[in-house]
């Protein structure tokens, strides 16, 4: 079983990131194979609605000049998808967000191909915004007809600067219990078929 996780911050390494290493620790403790790719630095081309996904039924978007292609094969190859964000201005970050509609219009084109993942959001926060961001991000799971596991809390994490959340107990105690649900319901979904 893997897990593949984005971290949608463009800080590499912080709240975000770490927020979802502490789940990902948890899956590696539960022994799932996790990735971490960190969306940071990269320039994300956001979708241009013209559908040609819908036309080739390739898994693929027709805009080859960014890394989405290769997320979205990581996305089809993992059992798992954890997509983690800090909040900006109420809502994602505008690379996770252009990730989240490239990958759903081309699974969506091809059968729903993520249909029965896994998904979890996760969300770094300084003060407010957090649930329309975490709302946002499992509006694509469920669209997506994936399955999402729950936690002792929201996927919530608080803090502004830079590694701020490591102070935020309760939210990193969130992002262990998640973890243990999401390796329990990916071990359940995996058993032998009777």
């Amino acid at each position: 079983m893997k897990v593949v996780a984005f971290n949608g911050s463009a800080r590499k390494d912080g709240n975000t990131a770490i927020l979802l290493k502490r789940v990902l620790q948890t899956l590696e403790a539960e022994g799932i194979e996790t990735e971490l790719v960190q969306l940071a630095g990269e320039h994300i081309s956001g979708c241009k609605a013209c559908r040609t996904c819908y036309t080739t039924k390739n898994k693929r978007c027709i805009i080859e000049d960014d890394n989405v292609n290769a997320y979205i094969q990581k996305m089809l190859e993992a059992d798992g998808i954890l997509l983690g964000s800090p909040v900006y201005f109420a809502m994602m970050s505008p690379e996770l967000k252009a990730l989240i509609d490239r990958a759903g219009y081309v699974a969506r084109a091809n059968g729903d191909m993520f249909k029965r993942k896994v998904g979890v959001a996760v969300v770094a926060v300084r003060r407010a915004g957090a649930m329309s961001t975490f709302d946002a991000i499992n509006h694509f799971f469920l669209i997506s007809q994936m399955i999402v596991p729950g936690s002792s809390y929201w996927n919530i994490g608080v803090g502004g600067k830079k590694g701020e959340v490591e102070g935020d107990e309760e939210g990193l105690e969130t992002m262990e219990t998640l973890g243990r649900n999401m390796a329990w319901l990916l071990k359940k979904l995996k058993r032998p078929k009777r």
